[in-house]
């Protein structure tokens, strides 16, 4: 919703037709409608339920294409207890503990067996994975372990079967390397949040059918939406869905539009108006002229755009990728010197050993969990703060953002409307006017009246008159009418002067005016035919909005706003929150595009929004941020989610950003520098003044190394993600925002 129009709130234009419609200037209408929130019909069972099961979502992009968070996890405790064996009966082990490994018939062959078996079951999605990379010539992550667990397990069979008198017995190293990279892996997909679907949560807002009036008349048939053709006429009954985008062509309703522009408030449409597929008709029961199906209407528009921006943004690597593909050619560059090195000088036997050493530790187990451990702190630290990541590379992202971009209402606004001042007549109190409105409000269900009922019972004198209206009635678009005090009372707009021949009193015309320019809705109260006064609503401003704007560029962001509002509104909002730049009457389509202009001025962009019209945006930021009360396919456009409404929470994905990518630094900087210790030692450069690492040893180093890694992502818990404290709201802060929308002192 935003700020109710002067037209009392009902007058509104209808969203401009064609394949983007459903987007305009939000302004309510006010009368006896339906409560919204009993609205909406049950959804048959043949759609796609959004919430995926996390366990079995499946990735279809980057290393983990194909694979389900299930599946690493099964792998990942299946060979946890075949390592088990593995271990205790490999005799490196057992020298390195010092114990001796139990003998019996066929002992020898458990570590073998046990081992390939891992390497097999265990191992293949490395081997897969390290395949896609060969051919897509991007080695990552998957070719790196693949190499690895390769040699390991080659140059333990040869072990195993005495050929060549090597001794590398790696079964035990083999079986832990797979075991602990399928834990990291499963981490990792856990930690991506297992994001449902964001077009199968559009597609939910669709009913299944549809009941379509023949043309010869008679009554409705229910038939499959799919069904339905350019110029069908459908009933839409009070709770339903629309099924099509169209235009009305007999009756009038309020029509909830919530899931198509995140806006709270019905808003009326009558004869000759457009409504948009997945709206709900909230009060009354209305004929639609079908004007778009299928691929033509503006849902199956936006799930386009949104479709094709999630395929842009999923194209970016993620950071292990790039740590890995250099460690990658730098294990292969090392491995191939050692061999050639060790057979130039006489040692064939050195060279075998030596290179399988080098391309075995070569991967280290930090390196596997330097970043899956760190995704998942930081995504359980940011969760106890209220945000919710679904995408890692959102995370990643969010510290280099050069610009946020907020959708207005409901976001840096309560999205609720709110009494912001009253102008009584001479003669009249502002509790004995907001009394009677309240009176003559008091039945119905609609938002504004619900702010001036508030407003009343909150004031001292307006609520210590106990005035009750009866005979309510409402009239769409006009304002309401009932009895009070045993005198006609009327609340509304313009519309309804100019249904009375009424007309405002100078003596409170420029206070009415002043609010009219600023965009609020201006509501007079009549009563016997004789204004007593005029009431001005709007969206009030969240008092943490202005400690988010002021705190974001403090630490150099800018401050963007974007709303379908009017201009006036939007700019009044603007100049209150010290915004940089505000985008205003933008429709839906528009909104993705004010996203790339910004990127095109080679801004990095975090857009945070509610609206399912904020979905394509959402998804072509850099990072996409939804609040909690937004809609479902808001939320699952977004990489991240807001548990409430509170925008200083940006800050807090701005900080954990941070802190998590110098975690993820510091820990690839560790792996990487046991790597560049580690790997010129095995291959024996220091070998000419008798220092040689030995397999044993590198293996100790490896556990060493996973510790300290796994060590240094604890202390991301430590990292302070309280918005208040980030970004604190000041006494001043509370008091603008109470005085933007409370009763104006006696006129």
């Amino acid at each position: 919703m935003s700020n109710p129009q002067h037209e009392h709130p009902h007058g509104h234009p209808a969203p401009p037709a064609g394949p983007h419609a459903g987007h305009r200037d939000h302004h309510q209408g006010h009368g006896d409608h339906a409560n919204a929130a009993t609205h909406g019909q049950a959804m048959p069972g043949g759609h796609v339920n959004s919430a995926v099961d996390e366990e079995h979502h499946v990735h279809s992009h980057g290393e983990h294409a194909g694979h389900s968070t299930a599946m690493f996890k099964n792998r990942f405790w299946w060979s946890l207890i075949l390592s088990v064996p593995v271990v205790i009966f490999s005799p490196m082990v057992a020298h390195l503990l010092g114990y001796h490994v139990p003998e019996f018939p066929g002992s020898n062959w458990i570590a073998p067996v046990l081992g390939t078996i891992i390497f097999v079951y265990g191992g293949t999605p490395f081997l897969k994975g390290g395949l896609q990379e060969i051919r897509s010539r991007q080695p990552g992550m998957m070719l790196l372990i693949a190499m690895a667990i390769t040699v390991a397990f080659l140059a333990s069979w040869v072990t195993t079967l005495g050929v060549g008198g090597l001794d590398l017995d790696f079964w035990w190293e083999l079986a832990l390397l797979v075991t602990i990279m399928l834990l990291g892996h499963w981490m990792e997909m856990r930690a991506l949040g297992a994001a449902s679907s964001a077009l199968d949560a559009l597609a939910e807002l669709l009913p299944d059918t549809a009941e379509k009036i023949p043309d010869h008349g008679g009554a409705p048939v229910a038939v499959p939406i799919a069904e339905l053709t350019v110029g069908d006429t459908v009933l839409v009954r009070s709770g339903a869905r629309v099924p099509a985008d169209g235009q009305i062509v007999d009756g009038a309703a309020e029509f909830d539009e919530s899931m198509i522009t995140g806006e709270s408030q019905p808003v009326d449409r009558g004869p000759g108006d457009t409504v948009v597929a997945g709206t709900v008709a909230t009060d009354n029961t209305v004929r639609v002229r079908i004007e778009a199906t299928g691929e033509d209407t503006t849902l199956a528009g936006i799930q386009r755009m949104v479709a094709d921006a999630q395929d842009s943004s999923s194209r970016a690597q993620a950071l292990a990728d790039r740590a890995a593909a250099l460690l990658f050619w730098f294990a292969l560059a090392a491995g191939i010197i050692t061999a050639i090195v060790w057979t130039l000088i006489g040692s064939p036997d050195d060279a075998v050993t030596r290179t399988v050493t080098v391309l075995v530790i070569a991967c280290p187990h930090a390196l596997g969990l330097a970043i899956p451990l760190v995704i998942a702190i930081s995504t359980e630290r940011a969760a106890k703060a209220g945000v919710l990541i679904k995408d890692r590379l959102a995370l990643e992202k969010m510290r280099s953002i050069d610009v946020v971009l907020f959708d207005k209402t409901g976001t840096l606004t309560e999205g609720a409307h709110a009494v912001a001042g009253t102008a009584p007549v001479p003669g009249v109190t502002e509790g004995r006017l907001l009394a009677v409105a309240a009176a003559a409000e008091a039945d119905s269900e609609h938002s504004v009246a619900r702010a001036i009922v508030t407003a009343a019972t909150e004031h001292p004198e307006a609520s210590a008159q106990p005035l009750r209206g009866t005979g309510f009635r409402a009239a769409s678009g006009r304002g309401v009418q009932a009895t009070v005090d045993g005198t006609e009372v009327l609340v509304g707009g313009p519309n309804m002067l100019r249904e009375f021949d009424l007309a405002t009193p100078t003596e409170i015309t420029e206070t009415t005016e002043a609010w009219a320019d600023r965009g609020a809705g201006v509501l007079h109260v009549v009563q016997d035919g004789q204004i007593i006064g005029a009431v001005a609503v709007e969206d009030r401003v969240r008092p943490e909005s202005r400690a988010a704007v002021r705190a974001l560029q403090h630490h150099g962001v800018k401050v963007a706003m974007i709303t379908g509002d009017a201009r006036q509104v939007a700019q009044a909002v603007g100049v209150d929150l010290g915004i940089n730049e505000v985008f205003a009457e933008v429709l839906p389509q528009d909104k993705d595009t004010k996203v790339t202009e910004l990127q095109q001025r080679g801004l990095s962009v975090a857009m945070v929004g509610d609206g399912v019209n904020d979905a394509p945006a959402l998804a072509r930021a850099e990072v996409g941020i939804a609040i909690g009360a937004g809609t479902d396919v808001a939320m699952e456009s977004a990489g991240v989610v807001l548990a409430d409404n509170d925008p200083r929470a940006v800050l807090s994905i701005i900080e954990l950003s941070h802190a998590s990518y110098r975690k993820m630094i510091q820990n690839l900087v560790w792996a990487a520098g046991y790597n560049i210790a580690a790997v010129p030692l095995a291959a024996g450069v220091l070998a000419p003044i008798g220092f040689v690492l030995s397999p044993a040893v590198g293996a100790i180093l490896m556990s060493l190394s996973t510790i300290i890694v796994a060590l240094n992502a604890q202390l991301l818990r430590r990292t302070d993600l309280d918005p208040a404290h980030l970004a604190t709201t000041t006494a001043e802060d509370r008091n603008a925002a109470a005085r933007s929308a409370a009763p104006a002192a006696t006129h």
